[in-house]
């Protein structure tokens, strides 16, 4: 059962994409508007902060990467505001984990931001330079409409902006907005955004996500959670249900096999030769 699951997802990511200039893939819908979440397919990879375990997180050059290989249908990243309201891409409040800088995102201007270079980790597989991150709008302009994304406020308080920056680009259903926050997740689809709900396990013990299914379009949970909490997200009501942060096939099976519709991972591209690999020694039944 599982292993159909799995190649229905297979299936959806080939009927998605075909051949473009450079072999980057290119979505069946351009030329007739923007990829929008209405064209996924049954089961759905996400590429979390472009695939952390494969390239720089958050990075331009890393989406860019997870992008051309063609490994997930969504890209995530992680958004935070600097204080004269640009809205940039970055997981932490502060720079010094991933950036050759240190201190407060939120005490940057543009000016001072585009300063800033990230420092790739040395265990990342191939060779990457230090570049600067980019912001929310930069990211927009590259891949909105020709890929899925899922953006996480970390900020509260840039949801406005955000919502204006995909309304003046025509994105509004071509974009995740993501949050811990149910009520900031009730405010991302009374402004007409596709609003998605993060939840951790011990969240998940106590949650009753049916309470959500009015205002959230995709809850996003733990994979660590009880096999019960899981299957109760996936009865809520809610459109769509993923896990996060999937590592393995394993992971992914499991969740997969309770009902979840879609993985968060930081490594698509282990999940997808392991994918590849099960299609070829494990043909569908009758087949």
């Amino acid at each position: 059962m599982v292993t159909r699951t799995a190649l229905i997802g297979l299936a959806g990511l080939a009927s998605l994409t075909l051949a473009a200039p450079g072999g980057i893939p290119a979505p069946l819908e351009w030329g007739a508007g923007p990829l929008t979440v209405d064209a996924l397919p049954r089961v759905v990879h996400v590429a979390h902060r472009g695939g952390a375990r494969e390239v720089p997180e958050n990075s331009m050059s890393g989406l860019m990467a997870a992008y051309e290989r063609g490994t997930a249908q969504v890209l995530d990243l992680d958004t935070r505001m600097l204080r004269d309201g640009t809205v940039v891409v970055m997981h932490d409040a502060t720079l010094n984990r991933t950036t050759y800088a240190g201190g407060a995102v939120r005490d940057l201007d543009l000016r001072e931001w585009r300063g800033v270079r990230l420092r790739p980790r040395d265990s990342l597989p191939g060779s990457w330079r230090a570049e600067r991150p980019p912001t929310v709008a930069e990211v927009l302009d590259r891949f909105g409409g020709r890929i899925v994304l899922t953006l996480e406020a970390k900020d509260p308080d840039s949801l406005d902006t955000l919502a204006a920056m995909l309304r003046a680009r025509g994105l509004t259903r071509s974009v995740f907005v993501n949050s811990n926050d149910p009520e900031v997740a009730r405010r991302a689809h009374r402004l007409g955004l596709v609003s998605q709900l993060w939840r951790s396990a011990a969240q998940l013990r106590t949650d009753r996500p049916e309470r959500w299914a009015s205002f959230v379009d995709l809850l996003d949970v733990d994979h660590k959670a009880r096999d019960t909490d899981l299957v109760r997200a996936v009865r809520s009501g809610v459109p769509r249900v993923w896990a996060h942060t999937v590592v393995t096939p394993a992971q992914r099976d499991r969740v997969l096999a309770l009902g979840c519709d879609g993985v968060i991972t930081d490594a698509p591209g282990r999940l997808w030769k392991a994918s590849k690999r099960r299609a070829v020694s494990r043909p569908l039944s009758g087949e």
